[in-house]
């Protein structure tokens, strides 16, 4: 969202569209949680040291892995797009339908 609106000056998608995509993202995320089984082993565990860090090299290598692999096809998707589906539309076109009383 930050990139396409800062490179092209609109945003790719309009505010009820990231709500939408914030809603079906956490609920999926609290599932996940709300899911797991309990398990014993999880209080038997021994607590960590308040300098160790949360997160490991590797989560930090697939994080930006991840980040640099979805940034890359969402540009090209952006930019590209047009291109890769044979759409036809000018530049000045809007990324999201205008409202029914807007003139032609």
């Amino acid at each position: 969202m930050f990139a396409g609106s800062v490179i092209t000056s609109d945003p790719p998608l309009t505010t009820v569209q990231m709500l939408w995509v914030n809603l079906i993202m956490d609920t999926f995320a609290a599932l996940a949680l709300a899911t797991e089984p309990p398990s014993h082993e999880v209080l038997n565990r021994q607590p960590q040291s308040k300098t160790e860090s949360i997160v490991s090299p590797a989560m930090w290598r697939n994080i930006f892995g991840q980040s640099i692999y979805q940034i890359g096809w969402l540009l090209t998707i952006l930019f590209g797009s047009k291109a890769m589906f044979n759409l036809d539309y000018s530049n000045s076109t809007p990324f999201y339908a205008l409202g029914t009383d807007e003139p032609s």
